[in-house]
């Protein structure tokens, strides 16, 4: 997306104007408004995004700060601004992708689809949103975050314990490792594919420089840092990961993916073997995203090495109700190889063992 330079946008200040006719005039979808008020040594700034077609409000927020810091204050504004902006202006434009004639899709429409398809987290919509990705890709074969979603639908298929075909992997890795040349001034695309090399390859180091890079590029990007906290735990590094984790928490605290962080807080903490705190953000975890059974599991590994067999079992029966077909062993073949340093995997496979999952 593109951002009209101040020179231009300050030209409507101090004046009463229609959102509507700014943007018209400035050819933009979206405004971006507020205001400052000073009493005594305090200051008050207001922001609120709007919808320039249809005049909504998609968001609103203030800050109050001393003048005595306003610089600092000055980045916390726009820091919270642009993390708290850019999940909304992304649902905004999801629906306006979906609204619009399907005769009429470019890559960037056909990509939102997708990702509308996939916040399903089932089969149809995994299958859905790669066929769209698909006609992305064939519209635009040098489109990054198509070529990155592939693998980021891929990886939360496995995710929910469904069976993803060695082919469907490598296609996954292929995309992603494309990404790399193809994508290197677009952050969502960097960070997706980041996932997918590092669950599906054990790649940590490349993944952590591919979102370092997304980083430089949107350092205010929660998705992003919670893609460098789930690869910071599954390198075994738990405090930095939480650190992490909890920056995209405080960046976009109603962000669509936030059990995403919240999930990786707790598998961090079982990491480190915290695994009081690992159940306690697991609940967490499954209260915001009880359709998937990854918090199932966790809260399983931590019970079971607690010695809370009956909550244990409790937790894998629920893992069951979810994922019918849940095996260690396709769970371990899957992704979790990867995703968990040896020592990890062990403590992991003895916790669901002890749970009562099946081995085969």
């Amino acid at each position: 997306m593109f951002v009209i330079a101040r020179n231009s946008s300050f030209t409507y200040k101090g004046q009463a104007v229609d959102v509507k006719r700014v943007g018209r005039e400035l050819g933009v979808r979206y405004v971006l408004e507020g205001s400052v008020r000073k009493a005594g040594g305090r200051v008050r700034i207001t922001a609120q995004l709007i919808d320039a077609l249809t005049g909504t409000h998609l968001w609103a927020d203030r800050f109050d700060g001393s003048l005595e810091d306003i610089f600092e204050l000055q980045d916390q504004v726009a820091s919270n601004v642009v993390g708290a902006i850019e999940p909304k202006l992304i649902v905004a434009e999801t629906e306006r992708a979906i609204r619009k004639p399907t005769d009429n899709l470019g890559a960037y429409d056909l990509y939102l689809r997708a990702l509308a398809q996939f916040q399903k987290l089932t089969q149809p919509g995994r299958d859905a949103a790669i066929a769209l990705l698909t006609q992305a890709l064939a519209i635009d074969p040098s489109y990054a975050p198509a070529a990155a979603a592939i693998g980021w639908c891929q990886l939360f298929h496995a995710f929910t314990g469904s069976p993803v075909s060695a082919s469907e992997i490598a296609e996954s890795v292929r995309l992603a490792t494309q990404v790399v040349e193809i994508g290197k001034d677009q952050p969502d695309a960097l960070w997706m594919a980041a996932y997918t090399l590092s669950i599906f390859t054990g790649a940590h180091a490349t993944a952590a420089g591919m979102i370092d890079h997304a980083l430089t590029l949107n350092p205010n990007s929660a998705n992003a840092w919670c893609a460098r906290g789930w690869v910071a735990a599954m390198q075994g590094r738990a405090d930095p990961a939480i650190e992490a984790l909890q920056r995209a928490i405080r960046l976009s605290p109603l962000d669509p993916l936030r059990w995403l962080f919240v999930g990786g807080i707790s598998f961090a903490h079982l990491v480190a073997k915290r695994f009081e705190e690992a159940i306690d953000w697991a609940d967490r975890y499954v209260r915001e995203q009880p359709r998937l059974g990854s918090g199932y599991r966790i809260k399983a590994v931590a019970c079971a090495h607690l010695g809370r067999v009956q909550q244990a079992r409790e937790c894998a029966r629920r893992i069951l109700e979810l994922q019918p077909a849940f095996t260690i062993s396709e769970w371990q073949r899957t992704y979790a190889a990867f995703m968990c340093s040896p020592e990890t995997l062990a403590m992991c496979v003895d916790g669901l063992r002890k749970a009562g999952l099946p081995e085969q």
